[in-house]
């Protein structure tokens, strides 16, 4: 059914199932039922009822964990005072000069991420002009 709406544009972003209809599949396999049993009374997939059970073995609670948001960031925040004396040392530098200067310390980090945390924090680089301008004399 879920697969349907999906299909159809009828449902959007992901959202966790209820603990209640966890904690009766959970409750059901316990009674014996087999797992892919107690998915399909309750309308769920086999996967979820084998990941539910595990769940509440290990973790003694069927609760989701958190959905969404930022995952990865806090590896290069870790880096931030880093990134930001880079910056200070050199207010023209480049994406790619910082991904260089962090890969000397052994961090790996993408131009994408970098600019990210750049976008994150509001930092701005300006970069400095090669060549004065040049002033054309006028033609006509």
């Amino acid at each position: 059914m879920i697969q349907c709406l999906l299909a159809r544009g009828l449902v959007g972003m992901s959202k966790a199932l209820s603990v209640d209809l966890r904690e009766r599949v959970v409750a059901a396999v316990a009674a014996g039922s087999s797992r892919r049993a107690a998915a399909a009374r309750f309308g769920v997939s086999a996967a979820s009822a084998v990941r539910w059970c595990t769940l509440a073995r290990v973790a003694g609670s069927v609760a989701p964990g958190p959905l969404g948001g930022d995952r990865r960031s806090r590896r290069i925040e870790a880096h931030g005072a880093r990134i930001r004396g880079l910056l200070d040392q050199k207010p023209d530098i480049t994406l790619k000069e910082i991904r260089a200067e962090l890969a000397k310390a052994d961090v790996s980090a993408g131009i994408v991420t970098i600019w990210r945390f750049f976008q994150r924090h509001r930092l701005t680089r300006k970069k400095s002009r090669r060549m004065p301008p040049s002033r054309p004399a006028r033609t006509s």
